[in-house]
């Protein structure tokens, strides 16, 4: 158990864990998870860490897009969005990179979720560590997370 699928399961929602064997020496850990998995990259997302005017602001998009960052500020009402720092998003998460989850965080933070989410059955994100993903219906991951949807991502 991850702190993830603690919050699911606390939560009462039904998800499929999939583990897979993580490379460390992988270019994007969210594209070896979707090779690994046989899952087509639009239906992985990763779970990105941003500041929106110096505030923490958690984003998740597909794994084959980059995060759009003045989407996300415009998103959230911010003038300026940058990625956070590797150190303070694992603080803040609780989570080592390669492996945040958006469930189960240390802290809450505003999550905001690709649009694109919703184009699918069911999603694959980190379960809270490199090499464990899990599959979850999209409109669970809004519900647990508090997550808005917004386009926020770019290929």
């Amino acid at each position: 158990m991850t702190p993830a699928t603690t919050a699911l399961t606390r939560e009462g929602v039904e998800f499929t864990l999939h583990p897979y064997d993580h490379d460390p020496r992988a270019e994007s850990f969210g594209l070896e998870a979707a090779q690994a998995l046989g899952v087509a990259p639009e239906r992985v997302f990763k779970t990105l860490v941003a500041a929106a005017d110096g505030a923490l602001v958690v984003a998740v998009v597909p794994v084959s897009t980059q995060l759009d960052l003045k989407a996300l500020a415009r998103a959230v009402g911010a003038s300026k969005a940058v990625m956070a720092e590797v150190t303070k998003a694992e603080r803040a998460t609780g989570y080592v990179a390669g492996g945040i989850s958006p469930f189960g965080q240390k802290n809450t933070h505003r999550t905001v979720v690709d649009q694109s989410l919703l184009d699918h059955e069911t999603v694959f994100v980190s379960a809270g560590k490199r090499g464990l993903d899990l599959e979850v219906v999209p409109v669970d991951l809004l519900r647990v997370t508090g997550a808005m949807l917004a386009t926020i991502s770019r290929s």
